[in-house]
C-alpha cells in the first residue's frame, strides 16, 4: 500500500483536494451573504463564459464531453485489466483511484457552478412574490383561468390528422431569440445573454430516464430531449432557460418558463405555456378536489384533449425499472441540496401561478 501510494501520489493529492473542496461547499452553503456573492460574482459569470465558448457549436458539448469521458473510462478500464492479468495487480486500484479523482472534482465543478444557487437567493425571494397558503376556491378558479386560456389558442397552432400540436421541431427550436425580453422588462434579474437551445443527441436514452431537458452548469448549455412529443418542447426549453438566468429551484423555473411562453407573442410558445400551466394546476386540482378537476378538463377543446392523450401515451411506453432509477436518482440529487420535494417540487410552481393569476379570475372572498 505504501508503494502505491508514492507511486500515484499527485491522484492522492487531487483527490484530497476534491473532497476538501466539498468540505467548503457544505460547510459554507447555508451562509446566504456568502452564496449570493459567489452567485453574482463567480459562478454566474462563470457559467455564461462556457455558455458563451460553446453555443456557436451546433451540438451538445455536454453529451460529448460526457460520451468521451465514458469510453475513455472504458478504454482506462481495458487497458488496467490486460496489466493487472499481465503482472501489475495495482493496475485497477490506479483505474478506481483516477476515477474517484474524476467524479469528485466533477461533483464539486456542479456544486460550485450550480448547487450554491439553491442557497442564494431564490426568484420569488427577487421578484417579490410571497407564495401564501392556496385555498382549494382559489386554485379551482386559476385552473379555470388556464382553462379558457388553453380553450382560447388550442386552435392557434397547427395540427396533425390526429388533431394532435403539429409545429416541428426546427421551427419551436428556431423562435428563442428575444424570448425572455417581455419579462426581463418586469424582472430585470432574469436578463441575461442569449443562448440557443440544443438538441440531444441521446434524447432516448433522457426519455427511458424520464427528462425532457437539461442545464449542464459545466457548459452552460440548455440539451432538450427531442423525441418526446412537441407541444411542451416550447415550454420546456423556456424552463431551461430560466435555468440558464439563474433561477434555480424546480418549481421557480416551471412557473419562469410558462411566463417566458405566455408572454412571447410566439403562438407555439403561448399554446404550450397554457397548456403546462394548466398541467400541473389542474394536477394540484385533483388532489384535493377531482369533482372540480373534472369539471375543468370538460372545458377542453379537443385538440388540447388530443395532445394530452399522446403526451400520455408515450410516457407510459417508457415506464419500467429505468426511469423509476432515473426519478429517484434526481430526486436525490435534489434532496441534496436541500430541495425537500425532490422531483414533486416541478409542481410547486402552482402557488406562483395561483399568486400571480388569481386577479385575472375575478376570485374574491
Amino acid at each position: 500500500m505504501r508503494e502505491f501510494a508514492a507511486a500515484h501520489r499527485a491522484a492522492f493529492v487531487a483527490l484530497g483536494g476534491a473532497a476538501a473542496a466539498l468540505a467548503l461547499f457544505w460547510l459554507t452553503r447555508s451562509n446566504r451573504v456568502l452564496m449570493n456573492a459567489w452567485v453574482d460574482r463567480v459562478s454566474m459569470p462563470v457559467k455564461r463564459l462556457l455558455g458563451a465558448v460553446t453555443n456557436p457549436l451546433p451540438f451538445s458539448v455536454c453529451e460529448a464531453g460526457a460520451t468521451l469521458l465514458i469510453v475513455g473510462a472504458l478504454v482506462y478500464l481495458g487497458r488496467s485489466v490486460w496489466m493487472a492479468a499481465h503482472g501489475r495487480p495495482d493496475a485497477l486500484g490506479a483505474w478506481v483511484l483516477h476515477l474517484a479523482v474524476l467524479v469528485l472534482w466533477g461533483y464539486f465543478g456542479v456544486c460550485a457552478l450550480w448547487g450554491t444557487q439553491y442557497y442564494a437567493d431564490s426568484f420569488a425571494q427577487k421578484a417579490g412574490m410571497e407564495v401564501p397558503g392556496v385555498q382549494v376556491e382559489q386554485l379551482a378558479a386559476v385552473t379555470r383561468y388556464f382553462g379558457q386560456q388553453v380553450a382560447a389558442c388550442a386552435d392557434t397552432v397547427p395540427r396533425d390528422e390526429n388533431n394532435c400540436f403539429a409545429v416541428s421541431r426546427e421551427e419551436i427550436f428556431g423562435q428563442t431569440a428575444g424570448l425572455y425580453d417581455p419579462l426581463t422588462e418586469r424582472w430585470s434579474f432574469l436578463d441575461g445573454p442569449e443562448r440557443k437551445a440544443k438538441p440531444a443527441f441521446y434524447s432516448k436514452l433522457m426519455s427511458a430516464w424520464g427528462f425532457t431537458g437539461y442545464l449542464c452548469p459545466l457548459t452552460g448549455e440548455s440539451t432538450l430531449n427531442v423525441d418526446c412529443p412537441e407541444v411542451f418542447l416550447p415550454v420546456t426549453i423556456a424552463h431551461e432557460f430560466a435555468h440558464q438566468r439563474g433561477v434555480a429551484a424546480e418549481q421557480e423555473a416551471n412557473f419562469v418558463g410558462i411566463m417566458a411562453s405566455i408572454t412571447s407573442g410566439r403562438e407555439a410558445y403561448v399554446y404550450s405555456g397554457w397548456l403546462y400551466g394548466y398541467l400541473h394546476l389542474s394536477n394540484a386540482l385533483y388532489r384535493v378536489d377531482p369533482e372540480a378537476a373534472a369539471a375543468c378538463s370538460a372545458m377542453l377543446p379537443e385538440g388540447a384533449r388530443a395532445d394530452f392523450t399522446a403526451n400520455n401515451a408515450y410516457w407510459a411506453s417508457w415506464e419500467g425499472p429505468v426511469q423509476e432509477v432515473g426519478e429517484s436518482v434526481y430526486t436525490a440529487f435534489l434532496e441534496s441540496y436541500g430541495q425537500t420535494l425532490g422531483m414533486q417540487s416541478y409542481g410547486a410552481c402552482v402557488d406562483l401561478l395561483v399568486e400571480e393569476f388569481l386577479p385575472c379570475t375575478g376570485w374574491t372572498e
